[in-house]
């Protein structure tokens, strides 16, 4: 099918941050395949426990006890402060058990639509109800009628909220991202997701946080959530790097919601099989081992920094923003060919929102990688201003 358009890159091997195409050039991954491989490309670690589970058993559902998913979900409850895990093939599917988590809960209440809050900007997948919860009309054209049950307000406004107490009796959650990744690396202020948390605690919702994108180490803690000292979701969902490459979604829960799901409420054949929960644990024991969250938010603030210095005044760029290892380049006009021009240079970088140079370079990044990605994208972002100028 078209729906992924043309693509003009052929990329066939990787090793550490690199990753080299069908003519043998080597490129500087500063994308980890959208915030996915985060310890870089074929670690040693990771492809150790990929070959000996594969040697050992792939698959045998979730009719039955697997050690591997049960050793994967007591690690994450304990280094999450959750206190169980269903386990998914995907963010999207992660982010589907939040919704449906936010249904039973309304359902119990005896409500006939249970409501959730969403924002204006945010991504959640792909599927119709993550779509729905999504706040891109691009997106969603063309998918109608999608499900009802969402009400949606700007981003990083609690206000806008709380303006819906008392007009909705039916809503029983939020759900967002710590940081808004395909809206354009969005961050919020310091006190939005604590007045979340308080906002919920008061009108008896449940915080549903999204972290696809932002958790396992990327922001510089191994979920974004953990800035906040003593702040706790009630659902939190991740993807992406949790596997580094190997497809596996969590929705993690606790108290109230912990019990929601009982025998026969949902459900994946795939979900949580052994190849993709041996693979999740390597990475979770490889980023305690190496100590790559830490470095994650060392190298973040290196990269801003010096993104700073060196665009200092320049011409068409509004803002320079990040956290850890999400960082964003917003200009005041499209620029979508700035990617193609990084190519060029041998660095694969993102535009997301249209007008947002987004890097997600892999935590194992060098202090030397760190400063050719910040000199090639700053030196591309000066030219491009200047003949736009």
């Amino acid at each position: 099918m078209q729906n992924y358009g043309n693509r003009t890159l052929t990329l066939v091997r990787g090793e550490g941050n690199y990753l080299w195409d069908d003519s043998d050039r080597r490129y500087l991954d500063a994308l980890s395949g959208i915030a996915v491989c985060g310890l870089g490309h074929c670690h040693p670690a990771v492809t150790q426990a990929i070959q000996e589970q594969a040697n050992t058993l792939l698959h045998v559902s979730n009719l039955y006890n697997i050690p591997p998913q049960e050793q994967l979900a007591e690690k994450l409850v304990t280094l999450s402060g959750m206190d169980n895990v269903f386990f998914s093939n995907s963010g999207a599917e992660a982010n589907e058990a939040a919704i449906k988590l936010a249904r039973k809960l309304g359902n119990e209440r005896g409500l006939a639509c249970p409501k959730i809050i969403v924002t204006e900007g945010a991504f959640h997948g792909r599927t119709l109800a993550t779509l729905t919860a999504t706040g891109n009309p691009k997106v969603q054209q063309g998918f109608a009628p999608l499900p009802e049950g969402f009400l949606r307000v700007p981003y990083n406004d609690v206000a806008a909220i709380e303006k819906l107490v008392g007009k909705h009796d039916d809503i029983v959650a939020i759900l967002v991202e710590p940081v808004q990744g395909e809206g354009g690396i969005r961050i919020p202020d310091a006190d939005y997701l604590p007045r979340l948390r308080s906002l919920c605690d008061q009108q008896d919702w449940m915080l549903m946080l999204d972290e696809i994108q932002t958790a396992n180490g990327r922001s510089g803690k191994l979920f974004a959530y953990q800035h906040h000292d003593g702040l706790l979701p009630d659902v939190v969902t991740t993807a992406k790097g949790l596997g580094n490459g190997v497809p596996i979604g969590a929705c993690l829960a606790r108290g109230k919601a912990a019990e929601l799901f009982t025998a026969g409420a949902h459900g994946s054949t795939f979900g949580g099989n052994p190849l993709a929960c041996r693979a999740a644990l390597a990475v979770l024991e490889t980023l305690e081992n190496e100590w790559l969250i830490e470095r994650a938010e060392r190298l973040g603030t290196q990269l801003l920094d010096q993104l700073n210095s060196e665009l200092a005044g320049c011409a068409h760029v509004k803002e320079i923003r990040g956290l850890g290892l999400l960082i964003g380049i917003e200009l005041d006009r499209p620029c979508g060919e700035l990617v193609e021009l990084a190519r060029n240079q041998g660095l694969l970088i993102n535009v997301t929102a249209g007008n947002v140079v987004r890097l997600l370079p892999p935590l194992t990044l060098t202090d030397a990688e760190s400063t050719l990605i910040a000199t090639t994208v700053a030196t591309l972002v000066r030219d491009f201003a200047q003949q736009a100028a």
